[in-house]
């Protein structure tokens, strides 16, 4: 860090000026505006999350870098918002050079953990354990050249979801879509499935962690347009039966919280909940829809190609180093076997599935 200083600060210490350098650098990168990389994502989760931090790279007093992370104990960092954020890395001046374990040094950090590295991240790729491919639906040729591509890519998908939609109407009610809506119930309904759906799939429920559900309600109740919640229902009968809590930037949605009504999962209700909100997203100025990380049926007949993000950690030398290798090394080298083996993948999620059915009874 030779030349450079390191200002750690917590999030909601940085002004306005540090979140326009923030926002600068971002664009100056080129890369997707998601709207996990923005400071107003790393200003909410540091209401949530005690030890949240930015250190603050600067030149000759004026910021150049923003590293957002979490510490937690002997120094273990992590990506803001792990877990749950669906782009991670650093925020940099285009050209910056700059040692990683010197940067982590610098922030008392013995690792620095991330699951969904951005790609250009070329501090952290070479620390990558694993590279994950993230699908994306391309808006900005509007949502009828986006339809008519579906259409080729998969002829009866659109089809079907349309059908189903229909009947939807005729056997339950009118069916009714908001795009921005403001419906608390609506809300705890979705956290409701998605919960239901978790313990379903064997999977750790997320909103029974209490610093998740406070995130997504100061992010529901957010203005900023560079990153705000977006709280999209689909009604049939005048009640919701699907609905997704999504974030997005001026350019691009990032896909976080879908769920639907079991009790009407005959009528595909996520499906159609999915084109809905892409053409509303379309006609709201979004370009791109981030999908996230992570297998699922629907996400390859929606997508239109796919990023890379990665998975990994920057290590130093000494005990806390150790102690993280030691503690997440062999889950993390067990987990890429599997995805590695279709079979074992396959087997692993029936079994996770049956564990959480056992937990239902």
């Amino acid at each position: 860090m030779q030349g450079k200083h390191v200002l750690v600060v917590r999030p909601g210490e940085l002004g306005p000026s540090e979140h326009k350098t923030w926002r600068q650098l971002r664009a100056e990168s080129g890369a997707p505006e998601n709207p996990f990389l923005d400071p107003a994502f790393t200003t909410a989760v540091g209401r949530v999350r005690p030890g949240a931090r930015v250190a603050v790279l600067q030149d000759d007093g004026a910021p150049v870098g923003f590293l957002p992370y979490e510490r937690g104990p002997m120094g273990q960092g992590r990506a803001i918002g792990l877990g749950v954020s669906d782009s991670q890395g650093a925020v940099l001046r285009p050209g910056l050079g700059l040692d990683p374990r010197g940067l982590l040094a610098a922030c008392a950090l013995s690792s620095w953990e991330f699951d969904s590295l951005e790609a250009g991240q070329h501090l952290f790729t070479p620390y990558a354990a694993e590279e994950l491919a993230s699908p994306v639906v391309d808006l900005d040729r509007g949502y009828e050249h986006y339809a008519d591509g579906l259409r080729a890519r998969s002829p009866g998908f659109l089809k079907q979801t349309l059908a189903k939609e229909r009947r939807l109407a005729r056997q339950v009610g009118e069916v009714r879509f908001v795009y921005d809506a403001h419906d608390p119930e609506a809300l705890r309904a979705l956290m409701r499935w998605k919960s239901a759906q978790y313990r379903r799939t064997g999977r750790r429920d997320r909103f029974a962690q209490p610093w998740i559900a406070r995130l997504v309600d100061l992010l529901a109740h957010g203005d900023d347009p560079e990153c705000r919640g977006v709280f999209s229902v689909l009604y049939a009968g005048g009640r919701p039966v699907a609905a997704h809590f999504g974030l997005r930037s001026a350019t691009v949605l990032s896909w976080w919280f879908p769920a639907y009504d079991r009790d009407h999962g005959r009528y595909s209700p996520g499906l159609v909940l999915h084109l809905r909100m892409l053409r509303a997203a379309a006609a709201d100025g979004i370009r791109m829809v981030d999908l996230g990380s992570g297998p699922a049926r629907y996400k390859d007949s929606l997508k239109t190609r796919e990023l890379t993000v990665y998975e990994g950690a920057v290590v130093r030398p000494g005990p806390g180093g150790t102690v993280y290798r030691l503690g997440r090394e062999p889950a993390r080298a067990a987990r890429r076997f599997v995805r590695g083996h279709p079979r074992l993948a396959e087997a692993a999620r029936r079994a996770l599935t049956g564990a959480g059915r056992l937990r239902e009874r």
